[in-house]
């Protein structure tokens, strides 16, 4: 029997897990918030604004109703851009049954508060929907994802059955999924990756060459694991599907939307040239200005953050910023 899933999010990545579940032959309901977006899924099942050149499968009903997307679902998918979470799913809340498994697919953190998605789904849904709430992340381009082409992630839940239904659920022949006990890891991997990308898009759009942007994957690596640490995670995790996995893809892939973001910088564009001149702004430039301010709060080195932090909303120059990485003491590589 198919599952009733809602996908709540009609970008790239929502569309493009609604794309793979609808074709597997679940029937799918996916909230979208443009006209734009509805009218192209709804008219020519085309997603042309977020996915264009994709037909999508038959069992997708849009809809621009939260409450129809997640109501007498068995699976919710939450895909979203992280700063619109909250808003979106305090409306969800009023509605969603309390048996609805949740899985959240947004990598970031909430602005102000810094609170981890996690976090924030407790203080909607409170402690009772914990057993129900479980995180989906891992190297993956949504075109890539809705073209069919083999990709891999985890899912991480603290009920250990909760995690292999959603995987029962998700998994096709194209789209394998790991389950993971480790929520903050996998959460963790997913933010800090952003950032490290937008730093390895500025070393390579000022040709700094391979070996530079090795040492920043790396040295990057080793910044997201111990912020992770520190929030009792798994180090394991971090060099798995959800840490290294998705750096690699996000640092080095030419379809990376934050890795984009450094490149322009490097030629010499302002963020607000940026940001104005795309559709969906990445998420790494959120995340910059979130995940330093969160390591200054909890005590964590990581200073690749703290220089994409600076060029992004401090006018320092790219080159000084990498000068500066390059000349900070020296000390092991374990420290």
């Amino acid at each position: 029997m198919p599952s009733d899933i809602g996908v709540v999010g009609a970008g790239a990545w929502g569309t493009a897990l609604a794309h793979v579940l609808a074709a597997k032959g679940e029937r799918v309901t996916l909230w979208c918030h443009g006209a734009d977006s509805f009218e192209t899924i709804r008219n020519s099942r085309e997603n042309r604004p977020y996915l264009a050149g994709i037909s999508l499968a038959a069992g997708i009903t849009p809809t621009r109703t939260v409450a129809e997307a997640v109501t007498k679902k068995e699976l919710v998918i939450c895909a979203l851009p992280s700063h619109v979470v909250r808003t979106v799913f305090a409306e969800a809340a009023r509605v969603l049954d309390r048996a609805t498994i949740l899985v959240c697919a947004t990598k970031g953190l909430e602005e102000g508060s810094l609170k981890t998605m996690g976090e924030l789904f407790d203080d909607l849904f409170g402690g009772e929907h914990k057993g129900k709430l479980a995180f989906l992340s891992g190297p993956t381009f949504a075109i890539e994802v809705a073209r069919m082409l083999p990709a891999a992630v985890t899912v991480a839940a603290a009920d250990e059955n909760l995690a292999k239904s959603i995987q029962q659920i998700l998994s096709t022949q194209s789209f394998r999924v790991y389950t993971s006990a480790d929520v903050i890891g996998v959460q963790v991997g997913g933010v800090v990756k952003n950032v490290i990308a937008i730093a390895a898009g500025i070393s390579d759009g000022l040709n700094l060459g391979q070996n530079a942007r090795a040492a920043l994957i790396t040295r990057g690596l080793a910044e997201m694991t111990r912020l992770a640490v520190r929030m009792k995670a798994d180090p394991l995790t971090l060099a798995g599907l959800p840490g290294l996995g998705d750096l690699v893809l996000t640092c080095a892939g030419e379809l990376s939307r934050n890795r984009a973001v450094g490149l322009a910088i490097a030629r010499g564009k302002s963020l607000d040239e940026i940001t104005s001149s795309t559709r969906t702004i990445a998420e790494g430039v959120r995340n910059a200005r979130s995940l330093h301010a969160l390591a200054e709060r909890l005590g964590v080195d990581m200073p690749i953050v703290g220089q994409m932090h600076r060029v992004l909303y401090a006018g320092k120059e790219p080159a000084d910023a990498v000068r500066d990485l390059m000349l900070r003491s020296l000390k092991p590589e374990a420290g």
